[in-house]
């Protein structure tokens, strides 16, 4: 918030304004001699402002006549009929843009107000994944929410998932023997930031742990992330306990995914895991109710 937006999130920034005007039917800068004009952007329900940078971005580009003085910018709290912004200029462009910048602000405002729901309850534990939509921008907003970003892109870190083992040590049979070889020889210097393994069951989950404490031991690797894939909370609760009374917890984060509901989320903050990841905060959330008038209407 501090810094503003990093080349890599303007980078994706600049994607995704090209395809929103190009879908709105607009193909070169707006520009007009029509009569100036003011209108206020305003909440309609309380929650959490983001996408302000792609708006700024969406005019300097394609309505550099247009002008925004926000009120509440980026990460900041407004509750219904708080003023957002007021937008100034020629009454065409105002009219073209309107919509390109109430659907930014509209979506990410919601992704940003929904993860901060589900973090106000486990904070520092909720994690989106990479199911998104608009990709770095629902990345964005879940970070601007509390939330954290786990992988950006698939090359950031080594994740394997069933089917990444399917294709692995294909001359050894079963999932959880593959699971156990793979472990064993995994280079640590080409996984990227972190290694994580998805296990299906409470069996594989203690066998990755003990593998990872005895290389851990050798070779003094960092902490490998165990992701329990649709476990309920209590067999969650199950696996952390069992790693605490072999002493092996210390040597892997614990993460969970598929299945998670806020309804619950109470129950997966308090059952022994380090992180929670869902596409709940970020997919199918109702955008933040936003909107604009002009002056006098």
């Amino acid at each position: 918030m501090e810094d503003g937006a990093s080349r890599k999130l303007m980078a994706s920034i600049d994607r995704w304004v090209t395809a929103f005007v190009g879908d709105d039917g607009i193909d070169m800068p707006l520009s007009s001699s029509s009569e100036a004009v003011e209108a206020t952007v305003f909440a309609r329900q309380d929650g959490l402002v983001v996408g302000g940078a792609v708006v700024d971005y969406l005019l300097q580009i394609w309505a550099p006549s247009v002008r925004i003085t926000w009120l509440a910018g980026d990460g900041k709290r407004v509750a219904s009929g708080d003023e957002i912004a007021v937008v100034t200029g020629d009454r065409e462009s105002v009219l073209a843009i309107e919509r390109c910048m109430l659907n930014v602000l509209g979506q990410l405002s919601g992704i940003a107000t929904e993860t901060k729901r589900w973090s106000a309850i486990a904070p520092k534990q909720i994690a989106s994944t990479r199911k998104t939509v608009w990709g770095m921008l629902d990345k964005w907003a879940v970070h601007m929410g509390g939330g954290l970003t786990h992988r950006l892109s698939k090359g950031d870190a080594t994740m394997i998932k069933e089917n990444d083992l399917a294709t692995m040590h294909t001359e050894i049979n079963g999932h959880d023997q593959r699971l156990v070889a793979y472990l064993q020889s995994v280079d640590m210097e080409n996984t990227g930031a972190f290694l994580e393994v998805e296990v299906r069951t409470e069996k594989e989950a203690l066998v990755a742990a003990m593998i990872w404490a005895q290389r851990r031991a050798a070779e003094g690797l960092d902490r490998l992330v165990v992701m329990l894939d649709n476990m309920d909370p209590e067999t969650c609760k199950s696996v952390s306990q069992q790693m605490e009374d072999q002493g092996i917890r210390e040597h892997v984060v614990l993460e969970a995914s598929g299945g998670i509901v806020f309804s619950e989320l109470k129950s997966w903050h308090e059952c022994g895991l380090d992180v929670v990841s869902t596409s709940a905060i970020n997919r199918g959330v109702p955008p933040l109710d936003i909107s604009m008038l002009v002056k006098g209407a």
